[in-house]
């Protein structure tokens, strides 16, 4: 590899203790936000980010100041094929988004690595968005990112997943239509990891102009341990010359790589990029990014990622994307998605306004005036383990560590019956309520992930009423503490053993909610959800 050159320059950390000067503090977004993609339209600053296989997908987040974010939308209400995604698939769907605004329009390209590469576009980033379009049909086509040419010319870079085609370690480009529907050569080889000695995995690029050069922004050596590198060329097919701009060096911080160069409105360049932290999934840093004498880019503390810094404005770190909920209407917010596709119900031209609004529609919750969440009892065969099921709803879980709770009221005759809140990953554990002969139950089961059947993780008691308040406290390293008030408690009772919670292949450990009633032609009841909260 070809490491950054260390200079002489004053390192890039935040003011002295006592300046008056605020600082963010890295990571920014703290928890699953996988494989980030940015861009600047003016003052306002967009972000997209692999959502896999879960519904709706690509959400999109906004900032003024790239370190306070909040959730806009969705570019992606459901997952295509339809057929492939009626049931959970962690690992496929939506990988490595890339982000962009052209010709007035926002462009959101993504890999599926079973199907090919997608486009979407939209003249308002919150919607409607169109359908999406299948610009290049293959398996283990990944990671695409345009770039739109001065002269009007457009291109298109993308990598590739060994696991679908045999390839690793190559980029290649072509040449595509400006309106983004078509390629127009059969692609080439523009970087080929191989031939760089000590490179390896090299995928994720992003491609730029800047300063006379294209650009490719992509990382190499793995989702653990890898490092941010940058390659240069007068011409956009190469030959192409490379450096390491960001590696962990002496931090703390595995494997910073993977993401976004964004110039701010006053010409100030900064890198947003992921670390890997296992059950937390990828969450997300910003970086300052600068060029030195021979215009290269030089990301963070010369090289090694930055914990705190002061921001593009100066700015507070102060709000995180939506976790709270107490579903209006009987909707769930825009930080929630299903496991899968959830039923079709909307044929219409703009369905992001209907998963922006929340609710997918009947099959799986149900319509009403007031507050709180009703889930059907989904009848399933599956229902003794929440990784097969596509009606649990999730959002990701929070790096920091944190008590989440919510109420829950089980309105159901039918014995077997159940739901509740859980953690949920290639392990899960979740706490709830079950309908049995005698009534209904306070349960608390888990299953570990060679299991294929979920067991108690505690002895059953009485829920009366039907009623319980339900809680996980998420302590350092991921160990989940259930407990619960049911009744005439007074306070919530700890249930159970600590559960180390475990990510997905590719994604962070989840919370979720569900309910799921055995197989049966009538229909088994709901379950009501209401104050959501995550503190």
């Amino acid at each position: 590899m070809t490491a950054l050159p260390r200079t002489p320059t004053a390192p890039a950390g935040p003011p002295a203790p006592g300046s008056g000067v605020p600082v963010y503090r890295n990571p920014v977004l703290n928890a699953d936000w996988s494989d980030p993609d940015a861009i600047a339209v003016g003052d306002d600053y967009y972000l997209t980010a692999s959502s896999f296989g879960r519904a709706p997908g690509l959400p999109i987040l906004h900032s003024r100041d790239l370190v306070n974010w909040r959730i806009v939308g969705h570019a992606l209400p459901r997952l295509e094929p339809e057929q492939a995604f009626t049931a959970p698939r962690h690992d496929c769907g939506v990988w490595a988004p890339s982000i962009r605004h052209h010709a007035g329009r926002f462009w959101i390209f993504w890999g599926d690595p079973d199907h090919g590469i997608y486009q979407v576009n939209a003249e308002d980033v919150r919607g409607p968005w169109s359908r999406p379009h299948l610009l290049k049909a293959g398996r283990g086509l990944i990671d695409p990112c345009p770039l739109w040419d001065d002269d009007g010319r457009a291109y298109l870079v993308h990598a590739w997943a060994k696991s679908r085609s045999g390839i690793k370690n190559r980029l290649t480009g072509h040449r595509m239509s400006p309106d983004g529907r078509e390629l127009l050569d059969e692609g080439r080889t523009v970087v080929d990891g191989d031939a760089l000695p000590g490179w390896f995995t090299l995928e994720g690029p992003k491609l730029y102009r800047h300063g006379g050069w294209y650009w490719i922004f992509a990382p190499a050596g793995g989702v653990e341990t890898g490092w941010q590198g940058a390659f240069r060329a007068r011409d956009v097919f190469g030959p192409y010359e490379e450096r390491v701009v960001l590696e962990q060096g002496s931090t703390d911080v595995n494997g910073p790589h993977q993401g976004a160069w964004v110039r701010t409105a006053d010409g100030g360049d900064w890198f947003l990029h992921f670390q890997h932290r296992g059950p937390y999934g990828r969450v997300v840093h910003l970086q300052p990014m600068r060029w030195d004498e021979e215009g290269w880019p030089v990301i963070g503390n010369d090289g090694e990622p930055v914990a705190a810094h002061p921001g593009p404005v100066p700015v507070e770190q102060t709000t995180v994307p939506a976790r709270d909920d107490d579903f209006p209407g009987g909707r769930f917010g825009r930080q929630w998605s299903w496991t899968a596709n959830p039923p079709p119900v909307f044929d219409t031209g703009n369905p992001a306004s209907a998963s922006d609004a929340g609710n997918p529609g009947p099959g799986w919750t149900v319509a009403h005036a007031g507050d709180g969440l009703r889930l059907v009892c989904r009848r399933t065969p599956d229902a003794h383990d929440l990784r097969r099921l596509p009606n649990v709803l999730v959002q990701r879980m929070p790096g920091d560590p944190c008590t989440v709770e919510v109420e829950l009221r089980l309105d159901s005759d039918e014995p077997g019956a159940k739901a509740g809140l859980a953690v949920l990953g290639d392990a899960f554990s979740w706490i709830g309520l079950e309908r049995d002969a005698s009534g209904v139950r306070l349960v608390h089961r888990f299953a570990e992930s060679v299991a294929e059947h979920e067991r108690d993780a505690a002895h059953p008691r009485p829920a009366p009423d039907g009623r319980a308040r339900l809680r996980v406290a998420i302590l350092p390293g991921a160990r989940c503490h259930f407990s619960a008030r049911t009744g005439e408690d007074t306070d919530f009772l700890p249930s159970g053993r600590p559960f180390a919670a475990t990510p997905w292949r590719w994604v962070g450990a989840q919370l979720g909610l569900f309910a799921a009633a055995p197989p049966g032609g009538t229909p088994a009841g709901t379950a009501a959800f209401t104050g959501f909260r995550v503190t």
